[in-house]
């Protein structure tokens, strides 16, 4: 197996934003000897670089296996379908959202977005109708489930054709991902 030269460990160890007492403990190599190593003041074994090199491989891989539960939103904001669309146009001026999960219960039935009120806004109603109506009037389709144990490149497909992905877990919604939380990991 060829490795890259040496100077490549700093580089790729600061790439992972990883310490040189993180790359010690993983690789069992002593910090003492990746600071050498790292300067050029030592000329390492071909074991030592293995070791290194695996070892960033591997946190490197790890960097690429993300919960996705810590990127979602874990207080999901939502509304009950009999809620009128007023106080739905009030929840999402006050929390800043653009869209959120509509349920019955516990249960999620529908959603319901900026978008999709302004798209009823010339269906020959008044302002007035259309602030009285109930949510389950309008509502959207219900934004698709993953269980918690899914990845994060399942979520990432899902949100090419929705607006969110509610996270499940034994049944129960957890969280919440849209496209901002995704790009928290950029």
């Amino acid at each position: 197996m060829r490795f890259p030269p040496t100077s490549e460990i700093r580089k790729r160890r600061k790439l992972l934003d990883v310490t040189q007492a993180e790359l010690a403990a993983a690789s069992g190599v002593s910090q003492s000897t990746i600071t050498k190593i790292e300067k050029g003041r030592i000329s390492a074994s071909y074991e030592t670089v293995v070791r290194l090199f695996e070892a960033l491989d591997s946190m490197t891989e790890k960097r690429h296996e993300v919960d996705i539960m810590d990127i979602a939103s874990k207080d999901v904001v939502s509304v009950q379908d009999t809620c009128s669309v007023r106080e739905a146009t009030e929840l999402l001026r006050s929390t800043g959202f653009s869209q959120i999960p509509v349920f019955r219960g516990d249960s999620p039935v529908g959603s319901i977005s900026e978008r999709g009120i302004f798209r009823h806004i010339g269906d020959d109603l008044s302002l007035d109708q259309l602030s009285v109506m109930t949510v389950s009037e309008i509502m959207e389709d219900s934004f698709p489930t993953v269980p918690e144990t899914a990845g994060i490149d399942t979520v990432s497909n899902m949100l090419m054709s929705s607006n969110a992905v509610l996270v499940t877990r034994r049944g129960k919604i957890v969280g919440m991902i849209t496209n901002a939380d995704l790009l928290k990991l950029v």
